[in-house]
């Protein structure tokens, strides 16, 4: 007589959490090998790093969760990896759960049609969270993991065969994305981001198939904290002038949607947003679908709370005539958290980095940047800790951007980013910072400015590779120009002058020389020296600072 086969019809409470749990630790034990694909040879390759943080996140919620309900647990891991999620793999990791839990919420357990269907679910609110996806990148991976996952269920009541289509879907797609990036190809690696997705899925299967990891490799809740609690803040607090406000009334409501009202209509969220963006200024719309909160600087809250009710019952109502309004100051030399109107917050590494922003009227700042990505809960409490009313975020590096936006969307204040990529880029966009001005006014003006510095930085190869024609060797200096390696030289000094003569034109009038930790005053003097010689008939003017930034010997802005 044949053993009858098993199937696993449905995943519960106890299931999940060990897919979770042994997802975190198999993303955990892979950190360096998905860094270590970065395409490109410079120490930044924290992939791994954020992906791991991410989901370490996202574990320490669903362990803190006693529920024997799957549809909460998935609640509490999308609202862990949200809050946890740090660089741009680890936002689209945090939006894949976002969606598993939309189709998940309710569900005591899951079959394998709900399995696939929350995979699906998943991939779609990645897909609309990135303004411009990119195949050949983690979303491809996901979304053919969870194709694959769909067609099978539609085979089988079987969620292990579910989880193991999508695990070998996601594979197949992973060992596809050089064919899809080119530059991928090039370097020879498959993406990182997808890779890392690989390690979660497989880590999932594995706990649904009831694998035993020994428990020491295991991290327990104090293991997640420390994992996930290592913020960085610099009480840095300034006060800015209250000035005349041309929207008066700062208006808040919070609609029910869920309520009945006479002739309730139906709840669009862009709608929603256009409409009441016509009111004023300041404008935060949000919505989960059940509660609509509504914050916004109007001459007109009337017209705010008529439009608001029609589309559910009004809670909570409130309005603040911010031209009586006035500030306590609290002037002293004692560390504390003040109240100002209008905060700028911005990511930057080094202590003359930090001080070149704090003489530019920047608030806050996060320590972070390139290696350290801090999370959307970083940006959270630096938002927090700033007391202010509005707030404008720099963050100074291409993959902070999104965990920036995730930060803004669940603020309690109006935050406006300005995508700034570059350290340069951030100093620049705070020439045009104006506290007198509304957020979207400023973030207008300041991103404008971007487009007037060109960025270069210098740092060490980490590999030995060839990019856009340019034989990079390991241990090497290699200047990077706009987020393209343009030099490779032995000499850091050799490589930032050939660098930043790529970087000169006609129209060059100040180029700024910062330089880093792992690099020094006269080392950064011999590169003026020698541009000065090359230039000495040209009106261009060479500054010098001492940046103290780590990973970069020198970051140079050309205006």
């Amino acid at each position: 007589m044949e053993d009858s086969i098993l199937v696993l019809s449905e995943i519960s409470s106890k299931e999940f959490r060990d897919m979770v749990r042994i997802a975190s630790h198999r993303m955990s034990k892979n950190v360096q090998f998905v860094n270590d694909l970065n395409v490109f040879p410079v120490p930044d390759g924290d992939t791994g790093t954020n992906m791991n943080l991410t989901m370490e996140s996202g574990a320490k919620a669903v362990s803190e969760n006693a529920s024997s309900s799957v549809g909460d647990l998935t609640e509490s891991l999308a609202k862990g990896m949200l809050m946890g999620a740090r660089g741009n793999s680890g936002v689209i990791t945090s939006q894949l759960f976002r969606g598993f839990y939309k189709a998940t919420q309710g569900k005591t357990t899951l079959n394998a049609q709900e399995l696939a269907n929350a995979f699906s679910n998943g991939v779609a609110t990645a897909y609309k969270a990135v303004m411009k996806p990119v195949e050949g990148t983690i979303l491809t991976v996901a979304r053919v993991g969870a194709q694959a996952g769909a067609n099978k269920a539609n085979e089988t009541d079987d969620v292990e065969e579910v989880m193991q289509a999508i695990v070998e879907g996601a594979k197949e797609a992973l060992k596809s994305t050089p064919d899809l990036l080119p530059v991928l190809k090039q370097v020879g690696v498959v993406d990182s981001g997808g890779q890392g997705l690989v390690f979660i899925y497989e880590g999932f299967l594995e706990g649904l198939l009831g694998e035993n990891l020994d428990d020491k490799y295991v991290p327990d809740a104090d293991d997640m904290n420390s994992l996930i609690n290592a913020t960085h803040h610099q009480a840095v607090q300034g006060q800015l002038a209250t000035s005349d406000i041309a929207n008066g009334y700062c208006t808040e409501i919070m609609v029910d949607l869920k309520a009945d009202v006479p002739n309730k209509k139906p709840f669009d969220l862009e709608e929603f947003r256009s409409y009441l963006s016509e009111l004023g200024d300041s404008l935060l719309a949000v919505s989960d679908g059940e509660i609509a909160k509504v914050h916004v600087h109007t001459e007109y809250p009337g017209k705010v709370f008529l439009y608001g009710s029609q589309f559910g019952q009004l809670g909570k109502i409130k309005i603040d005539n911010m031209r009586i309004q006035h500030e306590t100051i609290v002037d002293n030399e004692q560390e504390q958290q003040e109240s100002v109107d209008f905060a700028v917050i911005a990511v930057a590494s080094g202590n003359g980095v930090r001080k070149l922003f704090e003489s530019e009227g920047v608030n806050r700042i996060i320590s972070g940047g390139q290696t350290m990505n801090p999370s959307t809960q970083d940006i959270m409490d630096a938002i927090t800790k700033s007391g202010a009313k509005q707030a404008i975020i720099l963050p100074n590096n291409g993959n902070i951007i999104m965990s920036a936006k995730q930060a803004a969307e669940v603020a309690e204040i109006p935050v406006g980013i300005v995508p700034s990529k570059t350290i340069q880029q951030g100093l620049t966009a705070m020439l045009a910072f104006n506290p007198e001005a509304s957020v979207d006014a400023n973030v207008e003006a300041m991103t404008d400015e971007l487009g007037s510095v060109k960025s270069g930085e210098v740092t060490r190869a980490t590999r030995d590779t060839e990019i856009n024609g340019v034989e990079i060797h390991k241990g090497n200096f290699i200047g990077i120009v706009e987020g393209t390696i343009v030099v490779d030289d032995v000499d850091p000094i050799v490589a930032t002058v050939a660098m930043i003569e790529k970087m000169l034109d006609e129209d060059s009038e100040i180029v700024t020389v910062m330089y880093g930790s792992d690099a020094t005053e006269e080392e950064a003097q011999a590169v003026v020296d020698r541009l000065e010689a090359a230039h000495e008939d040209d009106d261009c003017e060479f500054e010098i600072y001492d940046g103290g930034q780590p990973v970069y010997n020198f970051l140079i802005s050309v205006e």
